[in-house]
């Protein structure tokens, strides 16, 4: 942990539409107590680390990075009730739409983070997650942007340090350069690609549930890729 605060560029949008009145009612009533405990610099300038024992009581816990309108999020919490999730996610609007389907669903095993993972990184310990997602992240198509993409050093060192030996990453997305840059820079962050053969991508997840982007994605006509790695460790 390091209770100096470094510099940080945050590209995408915080904020998109108007939310509707239910969704602002939802941000008011539920995110405080959903939220994982002091992550914003403001609140924990000292970067203590989270407590995840008394968030989650022991169990395993699985963070998922970007949870768009947490379809995936609360499918997998509805899924594995002994299991506790953290998503992150800096796009208000989708917080909103994860907050409604938290209530619709009454599922009771995650904690939402309103920001970037890069301040959960700070808080989260050492080898404390046992699984995490990053699906149909941003794709940054520039070539000039491609820095910004998650699957770089800034990003994947981070999350590898709060991975578990043997922790399962998975990665969603529908853009081949995107593939590209994550089957070149994800193993050098310390990661195997559990790939059987050459078309393994091609097939989800047993318990994958299709998301929104997903869908716009098959309807464009893009491919969704869906690659596995493995903490080594």
């Amino acid at each position: 942990m390091t209770n100096e605060r470094p510099h940080r560029n945050f590209y995408g949008r915080r904020k998109g539409h108007n939310l509707r009145d239910s969704q602002e009612a939802y941000l008011e009533q539920d995110l405080a107590k959903l939220r994982p405990g002091a992550v914003d610099w403001d609140e924990n300038p000292n970067r203590t680390a989270l407590d995840l024992e008394s968030l989650f009581g022991g169990r395993d816990v699985w963070l998922e990075v970007g949870f768009g309108g947490g379809e995936h999020m609360v499918h997998q919490a509805a899924l594995n009730p002994n299991v506790g999730l953290i998503g992150c996610e800096p796009y208000i609007n989708g917080v909103a739409m994860l907050l409604g389907k938290i209530r619709a669903s009454a599922v009771s095993n995650l904690r939402v983070f309103p920001g970037d993972v890069r301040d959960m990184f700070d808080v989260l310990p050492d080898a404390s997650i046992a699984r995490a997602f990053l699906l149909y992240p941003d794709p940054w198509p520039k070539k000039r942007h491609h820095r910004r993409r998650f699957v770089t050093p800034e990003h994947l060192e981070p999350l590898a340090r709060v991975l578990k030996p043997g922790a399962i990453f998975r990665v969603a997305t529908d853009i081949p350069d995107y593939v590209r840059q994550t089957l070149e820079e994800v193993p050098k962050a310390g990661f195997d690609w559990l790939a059987e053969g050459p078309e393994d991508w091609r097939g989800p997840w047993d318990d994958w549930i299709s998301t929104r982007y997903e869908q716009k994605a098959l309807r464009e006509g893009r491919v969704p890729h869906y690659l596995t790695f493995r903490r080594l460790g």
